[in-house]
This record gives structure tokens, C-alpha cells and sequence, in this order.
């Protein structure tokens, strides 16, 4: 059993507007055997899936692009992002969220995926913990036009692209979303395109 390194943990809300935010005490035990006091605000979103969707034969990947605010408010000029299909968990498995994130985003309905990663997105202010997959696409999977959900405002631009013009796009800093380019990567280094 590992030694307690945390205690006297106390928790206050802050907001729990959209999602919850806490401020979070606590004692620490530092490596040189002293005990800190330390304050941290801690964002909880739940945890999500994302997952790149590629086509082997056509050497093509489905990506989106949308209007993210965050990033609007941060240096991104028109705030649009391409990055691929994601979403919440919402109290799903993995695996069934991003099925289904994958269907309302794309529009394309797919029965597997491969999980591939799953880690912290921002540990130091959030708990959330995505899940990565990818997943093989063919043209009779699409379902739909796809675009998002009505119901939750969303205004998603499906992006059927070639893999080379995606990572073209990723080395010259068009995509800067870390998911989208932790599963590029993905796919380059385990040749997921390439024949």
C-alpha cells in the first residue's frame, strides 16, 4: 500500500452553472517529508471519447470543424477548429459514446471501433479523461448528413479529406486541437492509411 500523501481534502463549489467547479483544499506531503497546504480550482466536465475516422481504400479521413469559444477568447480568430467527432460520455461506455458521438457529428454509423489511448486532458485544472479510438469508415456506413444535434445547438461541418492533406494541414498548424492531433499521430506512426 502506497504512503498517504493527501488529506484533509475539503471541497467548495464555486459554480455548477453548466458543469461543476470546485476549489479544492488539501495537505500535501512534499518528497522532503513536509506537509503544504495547497488550493486548487478544479473543473468536472466528465470524461469523453473522440475518435478518427479513416478510410483505407480512399485514403481519406472524416474530420469536423466548428465554432469553439474557448478558443475564440484565446488567439484563435475566427474560433473554428478542425479536430475529429467527440463528445461527453453522458453515462455511456466509451465505446458506445463515441459510436454514437460518431453518427450525430458524421453522420457515418459504425459498428467497431479500436481504442487506442485513454488520458487526462488537462490534469492540472480537470478531471476529465478521454478515451481515443479510430475507426475504418466505408460510403454505405453514412446514415446521414450528420452535423450535430438541434437539440444542443451544435452547427458541425463534416470534412471528408484526403490523410495527406490532413497531416499537411497538422504540420502547418491548421489543426490545433491536441485530440485531433494526438490521433493523427496515431495514424501516422501505426500506418492506419498507408498500404
Amino acid at each position: 500500500m502506497t504512503e498517504e500523501i493527501v488529506k484533509n481534502i475539503k471541497t467548495t463549489l464555486l459554480s455548477d452553472n453548466y458543469y461543476i467547479l470546485n476549489k479544492v483544499n488539501f495537505d500535501y506531503l512534499m518528497k522532503s517529508g513536509e506537509w503544504v497546504n495547497q488550493m486548487r480550482e478544479v473543473y468536472d466536465r466528465g470524461d469523453g471519447a473522440g475518435i478518427l475516422l479513416y478510410n483505407k481504400e480512399k485514403k481519406m479521413v472524416i474530420l469536423t470543424k466548428q465554432f469553439r469559444m474557448p478558443t475564440f477568447l484565446n488567439d484563435n480568430e475566427d474560433g473554428f477548429l478542425v479536430e475529429i467527432a467527440a463528445g461527453m460520455l453522458d453515462k455511456d461506455n466509451p465505446e458506445a459514446c463515441v459510436i454514437r458521438e460518431t453518427e450525430e457529428e458524421t453522420g457515418y454509423r459504425l459498428k467497431e471501433v479500436k481504442k487506442v489511448y485513454e488520458a487526462y486532458s488537462s490534469p492540472g485544472v480537470m478531471t476529465e479523461k478521454m478515451h481515443f479510438f479510430v475507426g475504418e469508415y466505408t460510403d454505405d456506413m453514412k446514415a446521414n448528413e450528420g452535423g450535430g444535434l438541434d437539440s444542443e445547438h451544435e452547427d458541425i461541418e463534416v470534412l471528408e479529406i484526403p490523410f495527406e492533406k490532413a497531416v499537411d494541414m497538422l504540420n502547418s498548424g491548421e489543426i490545433f486541437d491536441t485530440r485531433t492531433i494526438v490521433l493523427l499521430q496515431y495514424a501516422i506512426i501505426n500506418k492506419l492509411v498507408e498500404e
